[in-house]
C-alpha cells in the first residue's frame, strides 16, 4: 500500500545553501573543503621549493644516480668499487640496512622473549636481574648505547698483532678473534663446491640456494604434518607425536649437506698484520647490531611480559589441574593466547628497529643513510633528491614489514567458533 502522504511529498529542488544546512550534504562539503585546503598547501610547498631551487640555479634531477660514486664502502653484500655509480652505492647501503635490520629483529625477538618470560620467573635473582636489564637499556638513548658498545670494541679489544706468537692472546673458543678494527669469525667452506649462480657481477653460491630451498621445504612440510595431526586430533581426540619428524626436517638436511659437500670451518689465521681466512666483520656493524638488539629487546621483553599477564590466571591453573607441566602450559596454553596481545606492538618495535638503524652514521657503518643520504648527497649537492629517495625507501620497507606482520597477526589471533 502506498502512503498517500509520502506519495504526495516531493523533495525540494537543490540549492547551494543545502551544502551547509542540509545534513545529507554537510559532511561531504566539509570533506571536500579540507581536501582542497590540504592539496593547496602541498602545492604551495612544492611550488615554493621548486621556485627557490630554480633561483639558486638548481632543479630536481635524479641523473646523479648514474654518475661515478668515487668512494669506497668497507662492508659490501654484493661486489662494489669506487668506479661504480651512486645508484649501486645506494643499493649497497640499502642491503646493509636490510642486513642489520633483519639480524637485529631476529636477535631482539630471542632476547625479548627470553627476558620477558624470565621476568615472571619465581626465581628472585633471575627476575631482578632481568628487571635491571630492562630498566637500564630502555631508559638510555639508543645513540649512547651504540657509541658505548663501539668504544668497547675499539678501545678494550686488542690489536690483531696481539694474537701473534706463542705468548699471544688465544682466539675466543679457538675460533673468534675480536680486535680493535674488526672481529674475525670462521667461514663455512665447501671442499666439493657446487659452484655459484652468476648474475652479472653477483655470484650466489649454489650451496646457499640449496640450503634455502631445503629450509623452505622443511617449513612447508612441518605445516602439512601439523595440519594432519590437528585433523587426526579433531577426529579421534588423540594427537600423534610430531616433534621427532619436525626436528628431523630441520636437522637432517644440514647434516646431509655437510657430508655431501665436505663442509668445514675455516678458522681465521694471523698473517702479517691482519687475519686471513674466515670472515672479518667490521666493528661498526657488530656495535650497531648489538646495540639495536639489546635496546629493542628490552622493549620486546615488556611486550611479552604484558601479553603473558593478559592471560587469565585460571587458564594456567586449569592446565596444571589437567596435569600439564609448566613448560607445556606455557607453550600450549599461555603463549598462543598471549600472541594476540604481543604481535601488534611487536610490529611497531620491528619498524622502530629498522628506522633506528639509520643511527649507523654515528659509528661509520655505511647503510642507506651513510651512502645515499651521506657521501652521495655531499658529493653531488643533490640533498633534496637524496632525502626524498631515502624517505620513499624507508616508507616501502616499513609498509612491507607492517603488511607481513599483519598477515601473521591475522593467522594467530583467536578465531571464534
Amino acid at each position: 500500500m502506498i502512503d498517500r502522504a509520502s506519495a504526495g511529498r516531493q523533495d525540494p529542488p537543490f540549492r547551494l545553501s543545502m551544502l551547509i544546512y542540509d545534513k545529507r550534504y554537510r559532511s561531504l562539503t566539509f570533506q571536500v573543503i579540507v581536501f582542497i585546503l590540504v592539496m593547496s598547501l602541498v602545492w604551495w610547498l612544492i611550488n615554493n621549493t621548486i621556485t627557490n631551487l630554480a633561483n639558486l640555479g638548481k632543479d630536481i634531477d635524479f641523473g646523479f644516480l648514474f654518475s661515478r660514486a668515487g668512494y669506497d664502502i668497507p662492508q659490501q653484500v654484493i661486489p662494489y668499487n669506487s668506479d661504480d655509480t651512486h645508484f649501486r652505492a645506494a643499493l649497497i647501503g640499502l642491503l646493509n640496512t636490510l642486513l642489520v635490520s633483519f639480524l637485529g629483529c631476529i636477535a631482539a625477538t630471542i632476547v625479548g622473549v627470553t627476558v620477558g618470560v624470565l621476568r615472571l620467573s619465581n626465581n628472585w635473582l633471575f627476575a631482578r636481574l632481568m628487571t635491571i636489564y630492562v630498566e637500564i637499556f630502555r631508559n638510555i638513548p639508543l645513540l649512547l648505547w651504540i657509541l658505548i658498545i663501539f668504544a668497547v670494541f675499539t678501545e678494550i679489544t686488542p690489536a690483531p698483532r696481539a694474537y701473534r706468537g706463542e705468548e699471544g692472546i688465544d682466539l675466543f673458543l679457538g675460533m673468534v678473534a675480536p680486535t680493535n678494527r674488526y672481529t674475525a669469525i670462521p667461514a663455512i667452506i665447501a671442499a666439493r663446491s657446487p659452484g655459484a649462480l652468476e648474475l652479472g657481477r653477483i655470484a650466489i653460491p649454489w650451496l646457499a640456494i640449496i640450503f634455502i630451498g631445503l629450509l623452505v621445504a622443511a617449513v612447508m612440510l612441518r605445516r602439512a604434518i601439523n595440519a594432519r595431526a590437528s585433523r587426526i586430533q579433531e577426529r579421534t581426540g588423540q594427537r600423534p607425536v610430531t616433534w621427532p619428524v619436525n626436528l628431523a626436517l630441520f636437522v637432517v638436511p644440514p647434516i646431509a649437506l655437510w657430508i655431501i659437500f665436505g663442509l668445514y670451518l675455516e678458522i681465521p689465521q694471523l698473517a702479517g698484520f691482519n687475519f686471513s681466512g674466515g670472515i672479518s666483520v667490521d666493528n661498526s656493524f657488530v656495535a650497531l647490531w648489538l646495540a639495536l638488539t639489546l635496546y629493542t629487546g628490552a622493549f620486546i621483553a615488556e611486550i611479552v611480559r604484558a601479553g603473558i599477564l593478559s592471560v587469565s590466571k585460571g587458564q594456567s591453573e586449569a592446565a596444571f589441574a589437567l596435569g600439564l607441566r609448566p613448560n607445556r602450559t606455557m607453550n600450549l596454553v599461555i603463549l598462543p593466547q598471549a600472541l594476540r596481545v604481543i604481535v601488534p606492538p611487536l610490529i611497531s618495535q620491528y619498524l622502530n628497529l629498522t628506522k633506528n638503524s639509520s643511527l649507523a652514521i654515528a659509528v661509520g657503518y655505511m647503510d642507506l643513510r651513510g651512502t645515499l643520504g651521506g657521501t652521495t648527497a655531499n658529493q653531488t649537492g643533490r640533498e633534496l633528491e637524496s632525502i626524498l629517495l631515502m624517505m620513499l625507501v624507508y616508507l616501502a620497507i616499513s609498509l612491507l614489514i607492517s603488511g607481513a606482520m599483519n598477515i601473521y597477526n591475522s593467522r594467530v589471533r583467536l578465531k571464534e567458533r
